[in-house]
């Protein structure tokens, strides 16, 4: 055996595993234009194969969408920085997240510092992502399961995130907009998802902008009979 070899223990060495793999994970983000320091740091720091369907865990470090129950994706983490990266997350905000999932998209708003309100049309993922969320010490999170692109009565946010893409956004989910707030999610444009960007100024008028292709599920709107 070769004395100058010092022994790891298997603690130790899949905590350097991880490490390693976190390392490179953010280098891949940076490589495909994600600059935001605060965003990157809550990327490395928020465990996605935490949120991971188990057997996909050895991927959660990759650039890949992931399947989930009841028939949902885990949106790849490059469409999820693009998309937080035009939201423009600042401490403090007060935001509506439209579309659960596994409960990674909600960590990362909670530890960009704002309060989050979550909806999930399926009772089995809103379970699971709570789970998940206690986990990681999510900061302020708030889970519901109900119809997220239903209207709220007399509920403003600073910013709202759609976790998918609908052939229009509609006016009960723009309606929460208050005077500079801002609305990303995907819009599907002969096909393909586009990110896009509604912002509500001073004035109180809406305007669109359309941006990059993006790799993101349809989001539907009721609340799921069953699951």
């Amino acid at each position: 055996m070769n004395q100058d070899m010092p022994f790891l223990p298997e603690a130790e060495t899949r905590d350097e595993q991880q490490a390693i793999g976190a390392a490179s994970f953010i280098l891949s983000l940076r490589a495909k234009g994600i600059r935001d320091t605060a965003l990157l740091r809550a990327m490395e720091l928020v465990p996605r194969e935490v949120f991971a369907p188990r057997r996909f865990t050895d991927l959660a470090r990759t650039d890949v969408a992931l399947p989930l129950p009841c028939g949902q994706t885990m949106t790849g983490p490059a469409t999820v920085a693009a998309m937080l990266l035009a939201l423009g997350v600042q401490p403090g905000q007060r935001i509506l997240e439209v579309g659960t999932g596994s409960g990674y998209v909600t960590a990362l708003l909670a530890r960009l510092g704002a309060e989050v309100t979550s909806i999930e049309r399926f009772n089995t993922l809103a379970e699971s992502a709570g789970q998940h969320l206690k986990i990681v010490e999510a900061g302020k999170v708030r889970l519901e399961v109900g119809d997220g692109l239903a209207a709220r009565v007399r509920d403003r946010f600073d910013r709202i995130l759609l976790n998918g893409a609908r052939p229009e956004i509609p006016e009960t989910v723009t309606s929460h907009l208050g005077p500079g707030s801002r609305l990303v999610g995907a819009i599907t444009i002969e096909g393909v998802p586009h990110l896009v960007r509604i912002e509500r100024n001073a004035e109180g008028e809406l305007t669109q902008s359309v941006g990059a292709p993006l790799r993101i599920s349809p989001l539907v709107t009721g609340i799921a009979a069953t699951l």
